[in-house]
């Protein structure tokens, strides 16, 4: 990045002095500091790094803890929820609760989390006689009961298996069998042959090693079965399909019946598998990807029944070592975090475990926290936010000059027939069947898990329930559902760093949870989204013109997130962000429209010496005020769709004319991008 240069009349040196000054005025009046002046990076032009210019104060203040791949907003948030949560947990766990009641089952998990006397006391004891079931294995079909045992409380040996909406008939539940089991994040640790990707292989045989010498192998067979792991790990990434290739729902959707998947696969006994994991009566599988079945189905009988009993044992070790003794976590720890994320030293114990809790007892924890916790009026303001950015997108699809009348009518459609979810759902899971105690914190996970596997599992033949959430209110995040046709966005997504007194100014609101609705619906109409109906269906509603026009449009964000370098000479993944990068830049667009209606724009209020325009794109670059390890961000750039938070600022906001305008973007300054550069979509 360029240094802050003092030219004569320079537009960002104006907009600095007047920051600098009103923050100066505004200490003197109310003796506070406005958030969004505070965090600002003087030594910065706004027109070359808008992100380091928004945020670099702040990341010179609080640099990464040794215990994070990462820090800001997502940490600051995050640790305001888990403190809220702690609060939750502890209560439940300091008195005896009655035996099945929602207090005693999070009370109860906590405790035996937190009780590192009685975890380090019992080592990996707890899951002998899973490992003794696994050395008695005699053949074949017992490595598929047991690979399906496994999916059901630890991990996910051979392949992902899940039931979800039929991506081609959204009323109905189907079985999905998508490619899956491998230890390390993507396919590209395992073929990539850059210096970096063969020293992380090294690691991942070294803890491979470790975890089968923690199961009691001597030296030279804890090496044999690392190294035969590496290889039969290599053998299924080989015949994986690239993430990014992973996109196109049309070809990732294969319906076959269970006579056709089995005679595809005649070495996998399919009868077996899915009696293990709770189903019956299935007639047919959607399958991801066929070839990785069949290359599978070969590597069955490949491998010996003693190298798949090794594949076994580390699949079911890893997927439970986070939760048992500190030794066997921190050989997880050391690869899956410092190794592949650059993180330096665990988390406390109870963040580590407030974190667990709330995941697996969600529902549970949401109750108290929506009651108690979130700010009130938090469900209206969110429908009062995402009804306005629901409404610009209408305006924005009317107006559109290059999609045809016929394509409008049926997107407009879409976006009618759009349901939003905020705030919390009304109606709760019922978690009552889970076994939870305070003897084993790893059977407490495993419980939980096979609570989790059944609960999807049993959805199989049932009526699809479109009330139903997959986040929890307390969740700092938001989704959108192609197969309802849904975007949900949880009640914490109202907290502001900074803000925690008070609500926000409507421009920092729709910077931030503006754009995250903007974002959500936008999925709806991204390269993936596009391809879905009003009713959820997987269809093509588009002419062919339009859709020509539509696919011209994406290419130009591919190409300009395929240039930006992020670590070292390592590129973003335009490809495999593409629908990221589109529902960003929807997101954003969408949010200014709504916000220019808001009475802050339209009064231009000042506050802090910043107009309505400039407090907005400042607030959006707060929603992603996030600095990365460098371990850490290369790890998401090869195994996530989604680009590190710099570029989903800079991306966007360098495609926005109005961006420009506001902070007096000029050709040669390096946010600059000419007219024809300059993507839009929606």
């Amino acid at each position: 990045m360029k240094k802050f240069l003092f030219k004569s009349f320079s537009s960002g040196i104006i907009l600095l002095a007047v920051l600098i000054s009103s923050c100066k005025e505004g200490k003197k009046s109310t003796n506070e500091v406005d958030p969004l002046v505070s965090h600002i990076d003087s030594t910065v032009r706004p027109q070359d790094d808008f992100f380091q210019f928004a945020n670099g104060r702040w990341f010179k203040q609080h640099p990464i803890p040794a215990s994070e791949q990462s820090n800001g907003i997502f940490q600051l948030i995050q640790d305001t929820v888990n403190a809220q949560v702690l609060t939750i947990c502890e209560s439940a766990s300091v008195k005896e609760e009655p035996k099945g009641s929602n207090k005693q089952k999070i009370g109860d998990f906590f405790y035996s989390g937190m009780d590192s006397v009685s975890l380090n006391k019992k080592g990996i004891s707890d899951l002998r006689s899973e490992l003794a079931k696994i050395d008695n294995i005699k053949d074949l079909s017992d490595i598929i009961a047991e690979a399906s045992y496994i999916h059901t409380v630890a991990a996910s040996p051979f392949f992902s298996l899940y039931v979800a909406q039929d991506d081609k008939n959204s009323s109905q539940y189907q079985v999905y069998a998508m490619q899956g089991g491998l230890s390390m994040p993507d396919r590209n640790y395992y073929v990539d042959m850059d210096v970096k990707s063969k020293q992380i292989r090294d690691k991942f045989v070294d803890y491979a090693g470790n975890m089968f010498a923690i199961m009691g192998y001597d030296q030279s067979k804890a090496k044999q079965a690392a190294d035969r792991l590496l290889e039969m790990e290599t053998a299924l990434a080989k015949t994986s399909r690239k993430r990014e290739d992973l996109r196109d729902p049309f070809t990732n959707y294969n319906k076959v019946s269970l006579a056709k998947l089995t005679a595809l696969t005649p070495n996998f006994d399919w009868s077996i598998f899915l009696k293990g994991v709770g189903l019956t009566k299935v007639d047919s599988v959607i399958v991801g990807q066929p070839e990785f079945l069949v290359a599978l189905n070969n590597d069955l009988k490949k491998y010996s029944i003693e190298d798949w009993k090794n594949y076994l044992k580390f699949q079911f070790l890893d997927g439970l070592a986070p939760f048992l003794d500190d030794k066997t976590y921190m050989e997880c720890f050391k690869f899956y975090s410092t190794t592949l994320r650059g993180i330096q030293e665990p988390k406390p114990r109870w963040k580590r475990v407030v974190s667990m809790t709330d995941g697996t007892l969600g529902d549970l924890i949401g109750q108290v926290y929506v009651d108690e916790y979130l700010p009130k009026g938090t469900k209206g303001k969110l429908e009062e936010i995402g009804h306005a950015i629901k409404s610009v997108f209408a305006q924005r699809i009317k107006a559109l000059d290059w999609m045809s009348e016929t394509t409008k009518e049926k997107a407009l459609k879409k976006l009618d027939a759009l349901i939003m979810k905020v705030g919390y759902p009304d109606k709760w899971k019922d978690l009552s069947s889970m076994q939870i105690d305070r003897s084993s914190y790893v059977k407490n996970v495993m419980n939980a898990n096979k609570w989790a596997m059944a609960y999807m599992i049993h959805k199989y033949g049932k009526p699809v329930d479109r009330t139903e959430w997959d986040m929890e209110p307390q969740t700092y995040n938001a989704y959108y559902n192609p197969s309802n046709n849904e975007i949900v966005i949880p009640g914490c997504n109202i907290i502001v760093p900074g803000y925690e007194r008070k609500m926000a100014d409507d421009a920092i609101l729709y910077g931030i949870i503006g754009a995250t609705f903007g974002h959500e619906i936008t999925h709806g109409f991204d390269d993936q989204g596009c391809k879905y109906d009003a009713s959820g269906n997987l269809k093509n509603w588009w002419t062919k013109e339009d859709k020509a026009k539509f696919d011209a449009k994406t290419k130009m964000i591919v190409k300009q997130f395929n240039d930006y370098v992020a670590v070292d000479s390592l590129h973003i993944n335009g490809e495999l962000t593409q629908g990221e990068n589109i529902a960003d830049l929807g997101g954003v667009v969408m949010a200014y429209e709504a916000f220019k209606r808001a009475k802050q724009y339209k009064d231009n209020v000042v506050i802090a010496g910043l107009n309505p325009s400039q407090r907005f794109f400042l607030g959006y670059a707060l929603a992603w005020m996030l600095n990365m390890r460098p371990e850490a961000m290369a790890t998401q750039i090869k195994s996530n769709e989604h680009a590190p938070a710099k570029w989903r600022v800079l991306g966007p906001l360098s495609d926005i004319s109005e961006f420009y305008s506001t902070f007096d973007v000029k050709k040669g300054d390096q946010m600059w991008r000419s007219e024809n550069e300059r993507v839009k979509i929606w």
